[in-house]
């Protein structure tokens, strides 16, 4: 396949538990599509109930990509999803078919329609110097070192914000270029922004928050506790991205004892209402007027199929 823009791609987009998923697996069907992973926490195996992953009626439904497809241990990238992506849309079966990329990740469906920028490699004794300092020394030290090296990128950086810090001086070292200038050279573009069918499902907040509530409770009765068992079990380190989905943090502090189940509910709930909210709120701010934003995926399935 070559690598022009996909032309025919369908984009559905939205926070946590707006039903996106349903939509997805009725667009498939009529487009005689298939269905690629656009949220960075449904990659990870293990953690089928609590990232809300599609069930066995949606995956014998329509067909569905990069779902579950990377171990826990591993810390998954924007970069390392658009990969897979290419690689995906480079498969010979799958020339001339929809596409339905859908998710709640919008650092993905900006790689997707803008392309990704090309990130310099940094040698392994570059990368363990500056991370060696930063446990050290910290992260506003390190702060005013990238001030001295690169003000224009320590400018947009908080002093508190150690990963980002770290890799601006790991690249500023290496190629003597700012992080910025290389975040400005995009690469290939995957999918074709004026021909793509985009909506947005931001539904009413009383219904989500309902929804998110009903939701985490089918999680916890069908299988969650267990889902948290056997991420504990791999003793992973707390730091990775899967370690920090909503739920194992609760789950864990349940099974330790420190929290009741009525809490650790509870608290899951929240964090997935707050998470909704932060997610609601980037796609309002960060996509543009070319995407439908709407309430429901009726308005939705009816402005895809419109638009086709």
């Amino acid at each position: 396949m070559s690598e022009e823009a996909i032309k025919n791609a369908i984009l559905i987009a939205g926070p946590t538990a707006s039903g996106k998923s349903a939509l997805a697996v009725h667009m498939a069907r009529e487009a005689g599509g298939f269905i690629v992973n656009t949220d960075s926490m449904q990659v990870y195996d293990v953690l089928d109930l609590l990232t809300a992953r599609p069930g066995a009626d949606d995956l014998a439904s329509a067909e569905h990509h990069l779902y579950g497809h990377v171990a826990p241990s591993v810390s998954y990238s924007t970069g390392k999803w658009f990969a897979d992506v290419a690689a995906l849309l480079a498969q010979p079966d799958l020339a001339g078919r929809t596409p339905i990329f859908v998710g709640g990740t919008g650092l993905y469906f900006r790689a997707l329609l803008g392309g990704l920028s090309q990130m310099p490699e940094v040698s392994p004794d570059v990368r363990n110097h500056w991370r060696t300092r930063m446990e050290a020394e910290g992260a506003e030290a390190l702060h005013r070192a990238l001030s001295e090296r690169d003000p224009q990128m320590a400018a947009t950086l908080q002093p508190t914000d150690s990963q980002r810090i770290v890799r601006a001086l790991e690249v500023i070292e290496s190629t003597g270029k700012s992080l910025s200038t290389w975040q400005q050279t995009k690469g290939r573009v995957l999918v074709d922004d004026q021909s793509a069918r985009k909506v947005v499902l931001l539904p009413e907040r009383g219904w989500l928050s309902e929804r998110i509530a009903r939701r985490f409770a089918l999680m916890w009765d069908n299988g969650a506790i267990d889902e948290v068992k056997a991420l504990l079990s791999l003793d992973l380190d707390p730091a990775l991205p899967a370690m920090k989905a909503i739920g194992v943090r609760e789950i864990s502090a349940f099974l330790e004892g420190m929290m009741s189940e009525d809490e650790a509910i509870e608290r899951s709930v929240i964090a997935t209402r707050q998470y909704a909210k932060r997610q609601s709120t980037w796609f309002r701010n960060q996509l543009d007027k070319s995407w439908n934003f709407l309430s429901n995926s009726d308005e939705a399935l009816l402005q895809l199929t419109t638009l086709k």
